[in-house]
């Protein structure tokens, strides 16, 4: 995403460089006559980037003749609060999200390291990874929560939030997201708990109780972590390091691919062994460390940013000409 949100402009006067979004691979070349916002009376949608049917960035003018850049996940996580602590804020779901999935992530890490498994044994180190399972659930729905609480702009009514827990939206990509990837934490629930309190007497029965779910997990936690990926892109592909909102998403990317090829080295073959134990814990480890920095990236991301105006208020009066926002 980009990091200057907000560009400003003389009313009426047309829109310089600083407000022309970014052309991405695998974005559309315009979305200007649609988009995710719903604009109010005399604001006008003037041009849109995204990823296949999915928009995630608009340029808008309010109608105070301001251009407005809107960012589908920058509009999702900033918090709308001045002045508030970055590393502290249990009152705002966002602290919450980047918290628990810290957590989560510290415990996987924990049973991925050889040396903890051997102190504590098999029972205890299952226990560690039902625990961080957990974790990640609460941290995934906290995700879907912030989600489908999000407006479409400054024009829709405030709707319940349990209400919306039900209703379909399609059209966002940060809906899948948050959909697949709370599926995939279900899944993990399961082959943790299969793996705690499970007692298999044949191969095909241990696959099928443990490893089938740890697959279907990694490969729910690989679809939403590219769909986050794609969210910040605008596309397929943005090189934007400078970002905390890009090193979050590819963080996740990276660490689902760890996930994934720890999963494939995790079945068990015909004679009772797993194909790499080495390569699971491996993956597993590698996993957990990338979503335990992303989840802690989730704390700045919050506050980065939240001083400069957005879709939900006034513009100061604009002077000269236009300036982005820091």
């Amino acid at each position: 995403m980009a990091t200057a949100a907000v560009s400003y402009h003389a009313p009426n006067a047309p829109a310089d460089a600083t407000t022309a979004p970014h052309r991405t691979p695998g974005a559309p070349s315009d979305m200007s006559g649609h988009g995710f916002v719903c604009l109010p009376e005399r604001w006008t949608r003037e041009d849109g980037r995204g990823f296949g049917p999915f928009v995630t960035r608009e340029v808008v003018r309010r109608a105070d003749g301001v251009a407005v850049v809107w960012e589908s996940r920058r509009w999702r996580k900033r918090t709308r609060q001045r002045g508030v602590s970055t590393w502290w804020a249990p009152s705002d779901i966002g602290w919450w999200i980047g918290v628990l999935f810290a957590i989560g992530s510290t415990f996987f890490a924990l049973g991925a390291f050889p040396p903890y498994a051997d102190a504590v044994g098999a029972n205890a180190d299952n226990l560690t990874y039902f625990i961080g399972s957990l974790f990640f659930t609460t941290a995934a729905f906290c995700l879907f929560w912030q989600v489908v609480a999000t407006d479409r702009g400054p024009s829709v009514p405030t709707q319940s939030t349990l209400r919306r827990l039900v209703v379909p939206e399609p059209s966002r990509i940060d809906w899948w997201a948050a959909l697949i990837q709370l599926a995939g934490t279900l899944f993990f629930n399961a082959t943790t708990a299969h793996a705690l309190f499970g007692s298999f007497g044949t191969v095909s029965a241990a696959n099928q109780a443990v490893w089938r779910p740890d697959a279907l997990g990694s490969i729910c936690f690989l679809v939403s972590s590219w769909l986050s990926w794609a969210e910040v892109c605008d596309g397929w592909w943005a090189w934007r390091p400078r970002e905390i909102s890009w090193w979050i998403p590819a963080l996740n990317l990276l660490g689902s691919i760890a996930f994934g090829v720890s999963a494939i080295a995790s079945k068990v073959e015909p004679d009772g062994d797993v194909r790499s134990l080495a390569l699971t814990n491996l993956g597993t480890f590698v996993g957990a460390v990338c979503f335990l920095v992303g989840g802690l990236l989730l704390l700045p991301e919050r506050t980065e940013g939240s001083d400069a105006p957005d879709l939900t208020e006034p513009a100061p009066a604009p002077s000269g000409q236009g300036r982005p926002a820091p």
